[in-house]
């Protein structure tokens, strides 16, 4: 005995027809040997697995995604940071794990740090900040000074604050007044009365020297002190403010042998143990 069916009319604009039969004929739904806008529309309603994959996004879309949402985030976009996680959340193919934890960031209270810093820098206007490490420790600084820097497909929030205790080992003494923070990691600022350091962020004056390509393929970043940018021979020699270390030699390692970090001492000792520690790390020979 057949099925009772219902009947649906539809108007749809001139050419609506051809796109739901194309629609149809990628989802592999057909009448006999046409594609079947009307097994489309069953398809939409009864929510098959096909329709769901149409209506997904990959992981790729997903990780693209999640990028932007962090950069909004930083940027003191949090409403459409908000929407973008919702949308992943609701169109994503996500493990458990990942729901989880994005469904916890999602309702989270959203607040604009961002925002708050941007003014206090515009206004020259100190703050203590509340701030939870990587360790789950919290720790509070007073900020004389802030700036906004992007590292690696995120912004960071650099600062001088007055406390030092919490490094226990500096590697850099002359940087030791020196901060670079994750906003999601702030969870609370509040200005204060005071001066504005002037000075900005201690800095070290790092020299670098470039070869082959990179002499003429280097490109300038912001601290690069301009006037002592030169090429001595088949040398390019740059000299940059460096803040934290740590960007400059994460930085120096995709240059491969194409740069040299020449001075201060701690810097290049620094990365010189990190290409140590490399080696070991893949059982070469490390000859004195």
């Amino acid at each position: 005995m057949s099925r009772k069916k219902e009947t649906l009319t539809l108007s749809v604009p001139p050419g609506t027809k051809e796109q739901l039969e194309e629609l149809a004929r990628r989802l592999n739904i057909f009448w006999g040997k046409s594609p079947s806008p009307s097994g489309l529309i069953v398809a939409i309603a009864q929510q098959t697995p096909e329709v769901r994959k149409l209506f997904t996004l990959n992981p790729t879309q997903v990780e693209a995604l999640l990028q932007a949402t962090k950069i909004l985030t930083d940027s003191g976009h949090a409403g459409q940071a908000q929407t973008l996680l919702s949308l992943v959340l609701d169109q994503g193919e996500l493990e458990a794990p990942m729901r989880q934890s994005l469904w916890q960031l999602a309702n989270q209270p959203s607040v604009a740090w961002r925002t708050q810093v941007d003014r206090h820098i515009n206004n020259q206007q100190p703050f203590r900040l509340l701030y939870l490490n990587a360790q789950d420790e919290e720790l509070e600084f007073t900020v004389r000074y802030a700036e906004i820097s992007f590292e690696e497909k995120r912004f960071y929030l650099e600062i001088w604050c007055e406390e030092t205790n919490d490094l226990k080992n500096p590697d850099y003494p002359e940087l030791v007044h020196n901060r670079c923070l994750r906003f999601d990691r702030i969870k609370a600022i509040e200005p204060m009365d005071g001066l504005w350091r002037e000075e900005g962020l201690d800095f070290l004056k790092v020299y670098l020297h470039f070869y082959r390509g990179m002499v003429k393929a280097y490109e300038p970043r912001q601290k690069d002190i301009s006037e002592e940018d030169q090429v001595i021979g088949d040398v390019r020699q740059v000299v940059r403010r460096v803040s934290n270390p740590f960007w400059l030699i994460r930085e120096v390692f995709r240059y491969g042998e194409d740069c040299v970090i020449v001075s201060p001492d701690s810097v290049r000792d620094r990365f010189q143990q990190k290409l140590i520690d490399l080696c070991r790390q893949y059982n070469l020979e490390i000859r004195d």
